[in-house]
């Protein structure tokens, strides 16, 4: 019997020293969240820059071919309405204006002979025809002629900022090229550009949220309005251009300043919401995973199927419940069914 009892006592002394020489799972610090049940916004992020709006821009040319003789603006200044901005050479014009005048009144003393004379029966009446066809060309050249001068000095039909200016002084220019630019810039908008696929969930009168094309200095430039989206997909980029209208700028936007534009599309009610912090992308493109924290203390990793996102929160459509526990701060290089350090967790 002693030898018996001595025996089991030497095994149950084996066990427990086995037992006690395993290496224990080490626990590993990290923060988690639980995971909400909320109002979620899905959006569509996209780049563009900022355009003059239609109606509120302006392109002048010369009027004939001339040559420039002053210069008055440079490009980015702003001007007011009826500001001079280019001066061509005046002579030509001049010179064209008063040969108008002295032709449109030989052709209106010859009109009215030849009416005098077809009603006293000397001349026929095609030639009272002819006659009043030469006034009306005579005159027609004539308001060519006095808009042309007019134009001799281009001023600005608005107050606006130049935002083109090619004008060179003592340069030639040709009928119809394009000198100077101007647009107001208080009516500026934001053309974003979206795949096709992506612009066909996009409507009139969304809300947009515009930052800072800059990623060094990225910063609310206020709310906007989609005003339109385009019909047609640019040969060129391949997308679809949505055009904004900024409702609330934060600061005076730039031509030509780079924009992105975040375009709220849908609202889910109840969507199921975790921290972007959570998400753990997998070895598939695209496709990302969470570890979930069961009462234990251990986290195991779930792949998840992702909604809509912002810079904060992802919507998960599928792979969580509302009140789960999941990693959030360290959810990096952990490996699946880890021991967590449940003092590190954060209150809900």
């Amino acid at each position: 019997m002693a030898s018996a009892a001595l025996a089991l006592s030497v095994i149950a002394c084996g066990t427990s020293d086995e037992t006690a020489g395993e290496p224990a799972m080490p626990l590993v610090a990290v923060t988690t969240a639980i995971v909400s049940v909320e109002p979620m916004t899905r959006t569509l992020s996209a780049i563009g820059s900022v355009v003059g709006r239609p109606g509120h821009q302006a392109a002048l040319s010369a009027p004939a071919p001339t040559r420039i003789s002053r210069v008055y603006v440079a490009e980015g200044e702003r001007v007011t309405a009826g500001q001079p901005l280019v001066e061509f050479e005046q002579a030509p014009f001049d010179a064209a204006a008063a040969a108008s005048r002295a032709a449109l009144a030989a052709a209106q003393r010859n009109q009215e002979r030849a009416q005098r004379l077809a009603n006293e029966g000397i001349l026929p009446r095609k030639d009272v025809e002819a006659a009043a066809a030469e006034l009306a060309k005579a005159r027609s050249d004539a308001l060519v002629s006095s808009r042309a001068a007019r134009l001799s000095v281009l001023r600005s039909p608005m107050h606006g900022v130049i935002t083109r200016m090619v004008a060179v002084l003592g340069a030639a220019a040709d009928a119809g090229q394009v000198l100077v630019e101007i647009a107001d810039p208080r009516t500026f908008d934001v053309v974003l550009a979206l795949a096709p696929a992506e612009a066909s969930a996009v409507l009139p009168g969304r809300r947009v949220e515009l930052s800072s094309g800059d990623a060094i200095d990225d910063r609310s430039l206020g709310l906007g309005i989609v005003e339109s989206v385009g019909a047609i997909v640019d040969s060129g980029s391949r997308s679809v251009q949505v055009r904004v209208h900024v409702a609330t700028p934060v600061r005076a936007l730039r031509l030509g300043e780079s924009v992105t534009g975040s375009i709220a599309v849908e609202v889910r009610a109840d969507a199921v919401v975790v921290p972007v912090e959570a998400l753990v992308p997998t070895d598939q493109p695209g496709r990302f995973r969470v570890f979930v924290v069961d009462p234990a203390g251990i986290a195991r990793a779930r792949e998840v199927t992702l909604g809509g996102r912002t810079s904060t929160r992802a919507e998960i459509l599928s792979g969580l419940r509302g009140g789960e526990r999941v990693v959030t701060t360290g959810a990096y290089g952990l490996a699946d069914s880890a021991r967590v350090s449940r003092s590190a967790a954060a209150r809900p």
